[in-house]
């Protein structure tokens, strides 16, 4: 399947930013709220010229995975995760607010007091109106990684990349930097080979996803100034992943 050109009426450039719940938590449970207005004041600096659509993960709160190896159901488990990415997501809108950005969120759980419906037509016009629009309880489906939906969020709103941004890391290395010191950072890799090396740079359904729909990925390095910044601008930073 060809990936879909986006609606012609919206000729800049339209992103998917990927971000960790351990970005909200700043290495800690829950939200850290200066940590949250400083990725907030670097989306808001590029608004008006990127169209910037966000999924943002749970991990600062519970990880289904992690809380179904204590013997918790699974599914429900995946729920619990799902619904801590909403937390951050009206965190992230927020702050976003303050800094004077427009901002929906969609949520894939209906909650209609502090979200929209997650409705892929709707999302798009938000972005083509300079919203910022953030999504929220992954799915809405237990087993899927917030890897995975990003990348299908990417898809369904024809984002021209997903930028994947890493706590402690900025890019893919060919081993791990912190053990390996003659890991060399990549500037560009493909799928196949990230695939086939097993190199976890996101979830293996969701890099099968965007290479399937030639879908480009950058990973990059959420410490540094303006990291985020520059690489929704779509400036050289970390990794790139193709076909």
């Amino acid at each position: 399947m060809a990936h879909v050109m986006k609606d012609t009426d919206s000729p800049r450039r339209r992103v998917l930013l990927k971000l960790s719940g351990e970005v909200f938590g700043g290495g800690k449970l829950g939200v850290d709220p200066e940590t949250v207005r400083a990725v907030a004041k670097q989306i808001a600096a590029t608004v008006g010229e990127v169209e910037v659509a966000i999924v943002v993960g749970g991990g600062n709160f519970f990880r289904g995975a992690e809380l179904s190896t204590s013997g918790m159901d699974r599914s429900r488990a995946d729920y619990m995760g799902m619904l801590g990415t909403v937390m951050n997501c009206l965190a992230l809108q927020d702050f976003l607010e303050q800094a004077g950005v427009e901002t929906r969120v969609q949520s894939a759980i209906t909650m209609g007091q502090v979200a929209e419906a997650y409705i892929p037509r709707r999302a798009i016009r938000h972005l083509e109106k300079g919203r910022v629009v953030i999504f929220g309880a992954g799915a809405g489906l237990p087993y899927f990684s917030t890897d995975t939906v990003a990348a299908q969020r990417a898809l369904e709103v024809h984002a021209d990349e997903v930028l994947m941004a890493k706590s402690g890391v900025d890019g893919v290395y060919t081993a791990d930097p912190n053990k390996d010191s003659t890991a060399v950072r990549l500037e560009t890799l493909t799928y196949d080979d990230a695939l086939r090396q097993d190199i976890r740079v996101m979830d293996q359904t969701a890099m099968t996803m965007c290479k399937d729909n030639d879908l480009n990925m950058v990973v990059f390095g959420m410490e540094g100034e303006g990291n985020v910044t520059r690489a929704i601008r779509g400036e050289k930073i970390g990794t790139i992943v193709s076909n």
